[in-house]
């Protein structure tokens, strides 16, 4: 199973460039199927580094301060694995 973290976008306050709130998504991949958790991490404060020379890295590092990365990435797992090995199915049997 191949999982990937990345950052959609990101909101800022164009006063002093902070980072208010980080659009964020983490990708589960295991052959033809896939999922995901898509959500949002947001700060106040002041800003503690440039705008402009910030990298997905740094800003996946802030979101890792706040996110549990190991369950999030479980429960994207759990969820390939549900559509791997339905437990309910629908339709009709004719």
């Amino acid at each position: 199973m191949n999982i990937t973290w990345n950052v959609s976008t990101l909101n800022r306050r164009t006063s002093d460039g902070f980072v208010t709130t980080a659009h964020w998504q983490c990708v589960g991949a295991d052959g033809d199927i896939s999922d995901s958790v898509y959500s949002t991490c947001s700060w106040d404060g002041e800003p503690v580094a440039a705008y402009d020379g910030l990298t997905q890295d740094q800003v996946l590092a802030w979101v890792w301060e706040t996110v549990d990365k190991d369950a999030t990435e479980a429960a994207v797992q759990a969820k390939i694995e549900a559509q791997k090995n339905p437990v309910a199915a629908t339709g009709l049997p004719w």
